[in-house]
């Protein structure tokens, strides 16, 4: 390079060299799609997002969910996506049922067809989420077999971890009453002294005690039955005055709880009940009834499988490993930079825009927390179909996320940055999912 010579710059892909996004954002394709601004977050990385403010997708199935400003049906309507032809929509449910009709659901197929949209007509999303999950087997006359199992086994959770400590003593005194009338029976007299049971009293210490492993995990209920009221307090399903809402509360909770003790490791995490909110809602809202009824246990199964893909973000002991939640967010980093140079050096340098303060909730949330629910469960037909798994395809989105509001973030500084992204802007989730399609490719490590 010659003396004096102007330093040649990085170009960029020439599809984010497009005008849209120099242009200022496009207004909402529908009224339906409007959302009012949200207010900035808390500090982060505190995994605690204010609640949203807006309404629901709304099940016709459901008394309680009626359509409130004007916000489209939901659930129940056909027209899932901005903009959506009716008979494209029709076309795609046709395609839906064939592919969940054959004897052995083609995996890929399903995939492919997920990561257009599940439609929200015909109850189809329940049993695509349970299949792309791994709850139920490819083969479909195993699906009455492994539901009948998995459903027992969840039962038999709840009736072996649930079971209030006084319950436990009781039974104990009256196995011990039964033997000291056996003894009597047979002349032997009192039930010698080392044979009464120390361990179940209230006030032992014991390891084996299940007073004292109730009173270690009292702590853990109380921050789950805290978070599970505070789970979208604008839903009825979730926090109305119903008896529906006060069993759909009691579920999710048992769920955590019953999570919480089966995975000691990990316990129970401020912010899991939002990624189990979906699942929940959407198998409480199965059109069949009968899986409808047992939508606790089925989201329990798929929770656990979700989880399992996300567990190291979870994990405090890994949080400054290679594989914890703070080299998944560098990964986001370095994605941006791969993909755009010229942002990321302008989030990260000039405005020194730490990742962690918006990233690590829209990271171990799963976004849940930073579009409508309706766009969220279209969102996580994406997340659960694409073949890249839900970890590639999250950071795909969060990057996505990034390039969108490119425009914005390049004018703004520290604090005008930190706010768009702790409060992100309503968006076409479709324009959303396509733009993350662009970004496709091995992850950076």
């Amino acid at each position: 390079m010659a003396d004096g010579a102007t330093p040649r710059r990085k170009s960029v892909p020439d599809w984010l060299n497009n005008p849209i996004w120099s242009a200022p954002p496009p207004p909402s394709p529908s009224p339906r799609h409007r959302s009012p601004p949200r207010a900035a977050a808390p500090s982060p990385p505190q995994p605690q997002p204010p609640p949203s403010t807006l309404p629901p997708p709304q099940p016709p199935r459901d008394p309680v969910h009626a359509p409130r400003d004007g916000d489209g049906d939901g659930e129940g309507s056909d027209e899932d996506g901005a903009g959506a032809a009716g008979p494209s929509r029709a076309h795609l449910v046709a395609e839906f049922k064939l592919a969940l009709q054959r004897k052995v659901v083609d995996l890929a197929e399903l995939r492919r067809l997920a990561c257009q949209g599940v439609p929200d007509a015909a109850g189809l999303r329940p049993v695509v989420w349970k299949l792309l999950l791994g709850y139920l087997p490819t083969d479909h006359a195993l699906w009455p077999y492994e539901l009948e199992k998995k459903r027992s086994q969840y039962s038999a959770f709840k009736d072996e971890l649930l079971v209030n400590p006084s319950e436990v003593t009781r039974r104990m005194e009256e196995m011990a009453v039964s033997k000291r009338e056996e003894q009597n029976a047979e002349g032997t007299g009192v039930l010698p002294r080392a044979e009464i049971v120390r361990d179940e009293h209230p006030l032992s210490l014991g390891k084996t005690s299940v007073w004292n492993q109730y009173f270690q995990e009292s702590e853990i209920v109380e921050q789950i039955d805290r978070d599970v009221k505070r789970t979208h307090p604008e839903m009825q399903f979730f926090n109305g005055d119903s008896s529906d809402s006060l069993f759909n509360q009691e579920s999710l909770k048992r769920i955590l709880t019953i999570f919480a003790k089966l995975n000691p490791g990990i316990r129970y995490v401020q912010g899991m009940n939002e990624v189990l909110a979906p699942l929940y809602y959407v198998f409480k809202n199965d059109p069949d009834e009968s899986h409808a009824a047992s939508a606790e246990a089925d989201a329990f199964f798929c929770f656990v499988e979700l989880l399992s893909g996300f567990r190291d973000n979870f994990c405090k002991q890994l949080d400054n490993s290679v594989v914890g939640i703070r080299s998944t967010i560098t990964r986001l980093s370095q994605l941006l930079k791969k993909h755009d140079e010229e942002l990321w050096r302008h989030l990260e340098v000039v405005t020194k825009v730490n990742p962690q303060f918006y990233a690590f909730r829209w990271i171990t949330l799963l976004l849940t927390q930073e579009f409508k629910f309706r766009d969220c469960l279209h969102l996580w037909d994406t997340l659960l179909g694409d073949p890249e798994g839900p970890q590639a395809t999250l950071l795909r989105i969060c990057c996505a996320m990034l390039i969108l509001v490119r425009r914005r973030l390049l004018a703004g500084d520290f604090t005008a940055n930190l706010k768009l992204l702790q409060s992100y802007p309503p968006t076409n989730i479709d324009h959303l999912l396509h733009i993350a399609n662009k970004l496709r490719g091995p992850l950076p490590y």
